[in-house]
């Protein structure tokens, strides 16, 4: 244990380690939905010792890998053991990543075939209630022979290779977020950024740090995601008038990964100014268009708006939006099921446990997967259970155990 964490009570334990993060009070509150004076009550002392649910979600907003670092408690209470569940899928996605073949390829690699492969994988994810488990089948086979093409291809080949390879990285990334250990997840999206520097394309390079973002930003990197996201709009920002629509598709995507990066650092302001422009870009855009694989469109630019209401601990503003959407008209059953824990989130944010329950259950039917592997869906599951009270006991223990958590 960490010297200066020795003989400490839980809130104390909690503001020291909120200071060595450089977060004041004001953005871990809004994050966990109270006020400051709720925090600095908690650092102080002046309540009572959190629930299991508060400090689970601390932790992960902290960063803390271990519950025990929180607690004083002797005994490893590992966080992952809650918010990371191992997928059956994981074990040969590894291998695959981790081999090193030395012979190349000796049959001709047909480069557009691969592409083809890729572009399936990507809508598999998308109209698939499992995603994981049935992109997991295939993914292993799409990383080997992805790696094999670029050795096998030269000149403009290679580096369409090279694309193909960056958006299999890219699928990974969301194969193995919350369910593989993070050495793991950080690799696939670092030599994502490898095979896109070699692809040499503004749309290739700012999708691998779209990627890679994703992964900072899991791990409160706020700063670092913030950066490589408006790095990624400088390469494009030349390209929009004459560009192809996916690359104003991407444009959108990467302004709604930035504005929900800022709502979870507190940047109220920032947050929405870069949802406005991806709003605009919808808007151009027009209602049928959907990118390809970040799916960015009308629908998915608007449930961004649900989620950066609630990051911002504005429930009344997030409910708000979620109501002007029907999930039925979300194409992708993975951003369906997000929709629905975001607006469970809107009713958590509003101690409704009844609602929060119903929508989190919509989310479940609409992708079993997309609430079993994320943890802010479990996390509101272990806030009803914790809180809700008699009224939804029942109903919060049920669900609980769907998911997996001891209730």
């Amino acid at each position: 244990m960490i010297d200066d964490l020795a003989g400490k009570s839980i809130g104390a334990r909690i503001q020291t380690i909120r200071e060595r993060r450089g977060m004041n009070r004001e953005t871990v509150a809004g994050l966990m939905g109270y006020s400051a004076q709720w925090l600095k009550d908690i650092e102080r002392g002046r309540r009572g010792e959190p629930k299991l649910s508060v400090l689970l979600r601390l932790a992960e907003i902290l960063g803390v890998g271990d519950l025990a670092e929180l607690t004083g408690e002797q005994v490893p209470i590992p966080v992952a053991s809650w918010r990371r569940i191992p997928h059956p899928a994981v074990p040969a996605i590894r291998e695959a990543v981790h081999a090193q073949p030395l012979v190349p390829a000796s049959a001709p690699v047909d480069v557009a075939a691969l592409q083809q492969r890729v572009a399936h994988a990507w809508r598999t994810w998308h109209a698939s209630p499992t995603q994981r488990t049935d992109v997991g089948r295939i993914l292993p086979a799409l990383i080997t022979d992805a790696r094999a093409a670029v050795r096998a291809t030269e000149a403009r080949e290679r580096r369409l290779a090279y694309a193909a390879l960056a958006d299999v990285y890219g699928l990974c990334e969301q194969v193995l977020a919350w369910t593989s250990e993070p050495e793991l997840l950080w690799l696939t999206a670092d030599r994502g950024i490898t095979a896109a520097q070699e692809a040499d394309t503004p749309e290739t390079l700012a999708g691998a740090a779209w990627v890679l973002a994703n992964v900072r930003r899991a791990v409160s990197d706020f700063d670092g995601a913030r950066e490589l996201v408006d790095d990624a709009i400088g390469l494009l920002q030349p390209y929009l008038e004459e560009g192809p629509n996916d690359l104003r598709g991407l444009w959108g995507a990467l302004h709604l990964h930035q504005s929900v990066t800022c709502a979870r650092a507190g940047r109220e302001g920032d947050a929405w100014r870069y949802w406005d422009e991806a709003d605009r870009t919808a808007e151009r855009l027009g209602g049928s268009y959907m990118h390809p694989w970040t799916v960015f469109g009308r629908a998915n630019a608007d449930i961004h708006a649900v989620s950066v209401g609630a990051d911002l601990s504005k429930g009344h503003e997030a409910r708000r939006r979620a109501e002007q959407i029907d999930p039925d008209t979300v194409a992708s059953l993975d951003r369906r099921a997000r929709l629905l824990i975001e607006t469970a989130r809107a009713y958590q944010l509003q101690r409704d446990w009844a609602g929060a329950l119903h929508f989190l259950r919509l989310a479940y039917n609409a992708s079993s997967e997309g609430v079993m592997y994320q943890p802010l869906a479990r996390g509101i599951a272990v806030d009803a259970l914790d809180g809700g009270g008699p009224l939804v006991a029942r109903e919060a223990r049920q669900f609980a155990t769907l998911l997996g958590i001891p209730a």
